[in-house]
C-alpha cells in the first residue's frame, strides 16, 4: 500500500482485497485489484494529483459492482483498453478498435 493513502483508504484496500481473496484470486491478483480500486476511488474523488480519463468519467467501482472485471461478455472497455496500451507504449493504438486493442494487450 502507497503511504499517501488515508487510514480509510488502507481499509478499503484490505476489504477489497480479502473480498478478492474469498472468491478464489490468488494473492499477487488480490492485490492488484484492490490496488486498483482504491486508486480509482481516489481519482474519482479528487484525492490523487494524476488520473486517467477513464478513472474520472467511468462509474465507480460500487455503481459497477462487478460489471466488467475482466470476465463476463463484454470484458473491459475500449477506454480502460486503450490505457492499458497507452502505458505499455503500443504503436499506432489510436487507430485500433477494441478487439485490436485486446489482443495488442494481451500480446505483451
Amino acid at each position: 500500500m502507497p503511504d499517501a493513502w488515508s487510514d480509510k483508504r488502507e481499509r478499503q484496500y484490505e476489504h477489497v482485497k480479502d473480498s478478492a481473496k474469498e472468491q478464489g484470486r490468488s494473492e499477487d491478483e488480490a492485490e492488484e485489484i484492490a490496488a486498483r480500486t482504491v486508486n480509482k476511488t481516489r481519482a474519482q474523488e479528487g484525492e490523487s494529483e494524476e488520473a486517467s480519463r477513464t478513472s474520472i468519467q467511468d462509474k465507480s467501482s460500487s455503481e459497477r459492482g462487478g460489471e466488467r472485471s475482466h470476465s463476463g461478455p463484454q470484458g473491459r472497455t475500449k477506454d480502460q483498453l486503450y490505457e492499458d496500451a497507452k502505458r505499455e507504449g503500443v504503436e499506432g493504438r489510436s487507430s485500433m478498435d477494441k478487439d485490436e486493442l485486446k489482443d495488442a494487450v494481451e500480446d505483451r
